[in-house]
C-alpha cells in the first residue's frame, strides 16, 4: 500500500513546556525572615518580654516591604510567592499583635474579673480574624484593585499602630492599668479599619520618579533623626497619624465625587434647557 506523506510532516510533536519547578530563592528569603521575626514576636511577648515583641514586628514589618520590591525589580514575582507571603504576614501582623496585646493587657489587668480576661482574648481573637479577612479579600482582589490605595487598613500598618502603642506606653512608664482600656478600644479599632472600605494610600506608587522635592527629602531626614532620638514616640506618632488618614482620605474622595456627580447632573440639565 503507498502512502503520501507531505514535505516536514514527519517531525515529532514538539512536547508541551513544563512549568518551572521550585520557588525563587531571594525575594522567598526575605519572607521567610519576616516570618521568623513574627515567630519570635510570640515567643518574646510569651514569656513575658513585649519590648522585644515589638522590635520583633517592627522587623518584620521592614522585611515584609522589602520582599515584594526584590520580587518586582528582579522579575522574580510568582504566585507561590503571594500566597507564601500572605501566610507570614497572618503570622507576623495577624497572630503576634494580638498575643502580644493578649499577654501584655492580662499582665496589666492580673486579678481582675473573669469578665474583663473574656474582653481581653476576645478583642485578641477579633483582630486575628479582621487581619485573615484582609489578607483573604487583598489576595482576591489583587488584579483589580487600585494600586495607589487599600481597601481597608493594611495588616502591617494595624500591626505596626498597635505594638507602637504598647511599646510607646512602656517607654514612657505609663502605668498598664491606665493604658489596658485604651489599648483594648484600639485593637477592636484597628482591626475593623482592616476589614473597612476606608481607603488608604499605600505607598506602592511612591516615589512616582528619581527625583523629589528638597522639601520632601528634608523632611525625611528629619524623621530617620527623630527615630534615632526617640523611635517608640516616633512610630507612636506615625501610626496615630496614618491611622486617622484612612478616615480623612475617604470623607474626602466621597466629597470630591458628590460634588463631581453634581457638576455633571448641572450640566445635563443646562445641555437640556439649551
Amino acid at each position: 500500500m503507498l502512502t503520501c506523506r507531505a514535505m516536514g510532516t514527519d517531525q515529532q510533536p514538539t512536547p508541551p513546556e513544563r512549568k518551572a519547578k521550585g520557588a525563587f530563592w531571594l525575594p522567598n528569603a526575605f519572607t521567610t525572615a519576616a516570618l521568623l521575626a513574627g515567630f519570635y514576636a510570640m515567643v518574646s511577648a510569651i514569656n513575658g518580654e513585649p519590648i522585644a515583641a515589638c522590635v520583633a514586628i517592627l522587623v518584620a514589618g521592614l522585611l515584609d516591604g522589602v520582599d515584594g520590591r526584590i520580587a518586582r525589580m528582579t522579575n522574580t514575582q510568582s504566585d507561590f510567592g503571594v500566597e507564601y507571603d500572605s501566610l507570614s504576614d497572618m503570622v507576623s501582623f495577624g497572630l503576634a499583635p494580638s498575643i502580644l496585646m493578649f499577654t501584655w493587657l492580662s499582665d496589666a489587668l492580673d486579678g481582675t474579673d473573669a469578665g474583663v480576661a473574656r474582653l481581653i482574648w476576645l478583642a485578641a481573637f477579633f483582630y486575628t480574624a479582621c487581619a485573615a479577612l484582609r489578607l483573604a479579600r487583598f489576595n482576591t482582589q489583587a488584579g483589580v484593585a487600585d494600586k495607589a490605595y487599600f481597601q481597608g487598613m493594611a495588616s502591617p500598618a494595624a500591626a505596626g499602630t498597635l505594638m507602637s502603642t504598647i511599646w510607646f506606653s512602656i517607654d514612657r512608664g505609663l502605668s498598664p492599668e491606665w493604658m489596658a482600656w485604651p489599648v483594648l478600644a484600639l485593637t477592636v479599632l484597628v482591626g475593623a479599619l482592616m476589614v473597612s472600605q476606608v481607603r488608604y494610600f499605600s505607598f506602592k506608587q511612591w516615589p512616582v520618579s528619581d527625583r523629589v522635592p528638597i522639601a520632601r527629602l528634608l523632611i525625611f531626614v528629619a524623621v530617620v533623626a527623630l527615630m534615632a532620638i526617640d523611635l517608640p514616640a516616633v512610630l507612636f506618632g506615625i501610626g496615630v497619624v496614618y491611622t486617622l488618614s484612612g478616615p480623612i482620605l475617604t470623607i474626602q474622595g466621597r466629597h470630591a465625587a458628590r460634588r463631581k456627580r453634581g457638576l455633571e447632573k448641572r450640566r445635563e440639565r443646562e445641555h437640556d434647557e439649551t
